[in-house]
């Protein structure tokens, strides 16, 4: 593990002991979350939390640790993978890495609607899905929600595939983000988000793609100012746990821990509508121009070569996600 990674554990088990011996009566257990105190999936978080304490009448008690405090994401799955600290809300991507299987999830318009996503999510398929993730030492508990990724940019408006043609459109570095761009017509450009508001600013690039709040709160809508709603991607959060702290529980506080985290679920969902209807409000107050695709038909074709080079490997759950279509 890397210099930066033991220090995370040397930390993250220094509070874990403190913690414990701080009472006698409850055993007090971690949560690792790298948003701000009021963002949604930190909203989720203290209410799982909440709901641990009571639905175990105090035997548990969950600190929930926000801003990163215990490090980035990916720190957070290896102390969690060594048993340093016991839960930490992640997103699905760098998860990812950690179960093949997830990877469907990263499948352009894979879904018809967030009806059609939450079905999965909450049902056999997502179980299964969370349950992949013992292959390395994780357990997953439940599905936050990060809403859906829009195409932003300065240039013009799109309103369908062919408008995003020619343009430079920043993505995250994996060869999918890449090849699904570049199957819509666009020029993929894989950099730092941290450097995208300056990169559209000066013309290095025309636009990126992100969620809705993401737009609005890191200012990219002030010099991306069309914004397309076709939610290509919508890559869940994912509550989850260490494996050696789960093994500990009896099959009682397991299906506590689960059906506190589907709870938690509905506030965090709530939390996330109200700020994705705040971004939008602000995003048109702004002057923007917000395209809503109400038929991704064109857009699902455009990207078909992704199903055929990336589905082969997720073919059994890409079926069965199919077959839910309405």
């Amino acid at each position: 593990m890397r210099t930066k990674g033991v220090l995370m554990l040397l930390l993250a088990l220094t509070i874990f002991l403190t913690a414990c011996n701080s009472s006698e009566e409850a055993q007090t257990i971690i949560l690792a979350e790298n948003q701000v105190d009021d963002y949604p999936t930190s909203v989720g978080d203290y209410e799982f939390a909440r709901l641990i304490e009571e639905k175990t009448n105090g035997r548990y008690k969950v600190e929930v640790y926000t801003g990163g405090q215990l490090g980035d994401e990916k720190s957070a799955i290896e102390l969690m993978q060594v048993g340093a600290i016991e839960l930490a809300r992640v997103n699905g991507s760098p998860l990812m890495e950690f179960s093949e299987s997830l990877g469907v999830l990263s499948l352009p318009y894979l879904f018809s609607d967030d009806e059609h996503k939450w079905e999965v999510l909450n049902g056999d398929i997502g179980e299964t899905l969370l349950d992949g993730l013992s292959e390395s030492n994780l357990q997953g508990l439940a599905f936050y929600d990060s809403g859906n990724r829009h195409f932003y940019n300065a240039i013009r408006e799109v309103k369908s595939p062919e408008d995003l043609a020619g343009l430079k459109i920043r993505v995250q570095q994996s060869s999918l983000n890449i090849d699904m761009v570049e199957a819509l017509g666009a020029s993929a450009t894989a950099m730092s988000y941290g450097e995208v508001y300056s990169a559209i600013q000066t013309g290095v690039i025309d636009g990126a793609e992100n969620n809705f709040p993401s737009y609005y709160t890191t200012n990219h809508f002030e010099v991306a100012k069309y914004i397309t709603m076709d939610g290509h991607s919508g890559v869940p959060e994912v509550l989850t746990a260490s494996k050696a702290f789960w093994d500990t529980l009896s099959d009682e506080d397991k299906e506590i821990f689960k059906e506190a985290a589907l709870e938690s679920q509905v506030v965090q969902r709530k939390a996330w509508a109200e700020l994705e209807e705040e971004s939008l409000r602000e995003a048109k107050n702004a002057g923007n121009t917000v395209t809503v695709i109400d038929d991704v038909t064109p857009w699902q074709e455009a990207v078909q070569p992704i199903y055929t080079k990336y589905g082969e490997q997720f073919k059994e759950n890409l079926e069965k996600i199919q077959s839910l279509v309405k």
